[in-house]
């Protein structure tokens, strides 16, 4: 099994989640975020004052899947949340090694 975590555009989320579904993922976390990347932030101006905005608002998923889905999801979320512009995010890929669903009991591969 595999841990996603994706960090996306907040408004890229409910394309993501529908794609994300549609390539049969059953579940996923979603956290909103702040933070920066290769952007360092920006600049904005707010009733004539110029401010820095040093952490950028994201959204993180968290998907735990089959090793054998790993690559179809990556390439959902890299195809469904890419604009073409700085700040698109970032997805890890990491091992699980054991997974349990609290109400029956199940495990690994079956928890999910």
């Amino acid at each position: 099994m595999k841990l996603i975590i994706a960090t996306i555009k907040p408004f890229k989320l409910e394309e993501v989640r529908e794609a994300l579904t549609d390539a049969g993922v059953r579940g996923m976390m979603v956290t909103e975020i702040k933070g920066f990347g290769s952007q360092s932030g920006h600049t904005e101006i707010y009733r004539g004052a110029e401010y820095e905005v040093n952490f950028v608002p994201k959204v993180k998923l968290e998907i735990v899947v089959p090793a054998t889905m790993t690559e179809q999801i990556v390439d959902t979320i890299t195809k469904t949340a890419k604009t073409g512009k700085i700040g698109d995010g970032k997805i890890f890929v990491l091992d699980v090694e054991q997974a349990m669903r609290v109400r029956t009991g199940e495990t690994n591969e079956e928890a999910l």
